[in-house]
């Protein structure tokens, strides 16, 4: 009952520390991950990184599948991410064998002091985060005291003994077990209690760990079932790497406990301080293992790729239909990554909108009615769009939000109704106009004329600086989107004065297209207004809510 006891709150104190440190990390984590990838080596160090920082290389995998599904990351920058995924997670365990469990209570103590005091939510993220590792140390305790009593046991004896002559069996056991519970820290950390114990050897140790390293793939593979094919070829590389490695070193057992012996007795001498126990030779069996894996394929990363490809080839290539792209299901359980990924399909919607103002110029050009049913069909899919960002954003819990990331939150859902707004107004005002001049064979005076197509020109052009300003958080280019508003807002009513002075200078064409004229100039103005919401994003800004009207 000890042992089970102790291997829940193992569990429990693994995905509060988890969660804590995901929060502490924030939207920074998404940002490391998908902007510092760009170098094989680079990608290597920022997963081992990532991978420390979130203390799961499970949840680093399944935010890989995620970016992959979504175009953030190619494949082999993901599949670099993994060999370094791999590397990082051998940082828990490493803490696990180095006897603090003399400290756990401490850390639970300071964990639930430093949670309490201050209103701070970082404070409070920090403070989970240390109550969740003195709960793991806690965890290794209870363990290993519940496996001394029986270390003597001849059932116990027969059993490791059985797992050293059968490796297969310690293997396959252990990787049942790692993609049951869904942490390979854990099945280390119950090999680690038994070594603690004393009960444990090192050549039972080693299958176990290649089996519970095996198994922390599970997980992954069951994140990409939702995603697409590039989803899908990511965790099928971090099955590969792990197997493929398990496979190397499985036949050469004796072999590579030989290595982990010659290393600890090694860096036993250099550093003066014993690692030839058998808690730190398991740590180490599971440090070295790791290492090997991204030493060893690291090279060959570029042709692991192309086989995949070619493994996995994507059949849906040039006919899939419109749908939301980036909007990746299993990103919901990390908060950055979901709004990053909303924010891309925002960026998404904002190109399709654009498209719609480009071709209402066309189309009051050429009167052509075909680009009429295509702008009726691209703000269809406009509107679906923002329907799915706002479904999708709902499904994120809010409890642990961080004041920044409920603001995004709020940003998000309102930036994408601004773009299914100014869609609106392309769709059912400036359409009907043109239908209107189509129908009436009418068209503008030649200086009127021109001064629609120069305020278009100049609206779109606001258009493009403003989505400009939001991705790259300019702040002196979102000044210049507001600069823009103010000219525009001016421009617009000197155009209508000067329509009215060609009214009264008795224009024929100014007479038959007034009505048109005014229209096209004032609902030009309102999408320019609706444009400005991404500058005053970008500026931290509120914008009066009478403006777009």
């Amino acid at each position: 009952m000890t042992m089970v006891g102790g291997l829940c709150l193992f569990l429990f104190g693994m995905n509060l520390a988890k969660e804590g440190l995901q929060l502490v990390a924030g939207d920074r984590l998404r940002t490391i991950l998908h902007s510092l990838t760009e170098r094989r080596l680079m990608a290597v160090g920022v997963g081992a990184m990532a991978t420390a920082i979130i203390q799961s290389s499970t949840a680093t995998t399944v935010m890989l599948v995620g970016f992959a599904s979504a175009g953030l990351i190619t494949l082999t920058q993901a599949m670099g991410i993994l060999l370094g995924a791999d590397i990082g997670t051998t940082v828990t365990v490493q803490l696990i064998s180095l006897h603090v469990t003399d400290y756990a209570l401490w850390l639970v103590i300071l964990g639930f002091v430093v949670g309490r005091v201050g209103a701070s939510k970082k404070r409070i993220y920090v403070g989970q985060a240390i109550l969740g590792f003195g709960f793991i140390f806690y965890s290794m305790a209870l363990m290993v005291s519940a496996t001394e009593p029986i270390r003597d046991s001849p059932a116990l004896k027969t059993v490791l003994q059985t797992l050293a002559d059968y490796p297969i069996y310690a293997l396959a056991g252990a990787a049942l077990l790692t993609a049951a519970i869904q942490s390979s820290a854990a099945v280390v950390g119950l090999v680690l209690s038994l070594a603690l114990s004393g009960a444990m050897t090192l050549h039972a140790a080693v299958p176990m760990i290649l089996g519970a390293n095996i198994g922390t793939t599970a997980t992954a593979l069951l994140s990409s079932t939702g995603a697409d094919v590039t989803g899908k070829r990511v965790a099928w590389a971090h099955v590969g790497f792990k197997v493929a490695g398990a496979l190397l070193v499985f036949p050469f057992i004796d072999q590579f406990v030989w290595v982990v012996h010659a290393w600890t007795d090694l860096l036993a001498h250099w550093t003066g301080r014993p690692e030839t126990g058998i808690a730190r030779q398991v740590a180490w069996t599971h440090t070295i293992f790791n290492l090997g894996i991204s030493a060893v394929f690291f090279p060959f990363v570029p042709l692991g790729a192309n086989l995949l490809m070619r493994a996995l080839p994507d059949k849906r290539a040039g006919k899939e239909e419109f749908r939301p792209k980036y909007l990746d299901p299993h990103a919901l359980d990390t908060p950055a990554l979901a709004f990053g990924s909303a924010v891309r399909e925002m960026l998404r919607m904002a190109d399709l909108v654009q498209e719609m103002l480009d071709d209402f110029a066309t189309l009051l050009k050429t009167n052509d009615p075909d680009l009429i049913a295509t702008i009726h069909a691209k703000d269809d899919l406009a509107d679906m769009l923002d329907e799915s960002i706002r479904v999708y954003l709902t499904k994120l819990s809010r409890g642990n939000f961080t004041e920044e990331q409920a603001k995004t939150e709020m940003q998000v859902i309102a930036l994408t109704s601004d773009l299914e707004n100014i869609g609106d107004i392309i769709d059912k005002h400036l359409l009907e106009i043109c239908e209107k001049k189509i129908r009436l064979s009418v068209r503008f005076s030649e200086e009127g004329w021109n001064e629609i197509l120069d305020f278009h020109g100049k609206v779109r052009e606001n258009f493009v600086l403003a989505v400009t300003a939001y991705t790259n958080k300019d702040q002196e280019l979102a000044h210049k989107v507001l600069r823009h508003k103010k000219r525009l807002a001016a421009l617009e009513q000197e155009l209508r004065e000067a329509h009215i002075k060609r009214l009264h200078a008795g224009l024929k064409e100014s007479f038959d297209t007034s009505s048109m004229h005014l229209d096209l100039l004032s609902n030009l103005r309102r999408i320019n207004s609706y444009i400005t919401g991404f500058a005053y994003a970008v500026l931290d800004q509120r914008r009066h809510t009478a403006e777009a009207v």
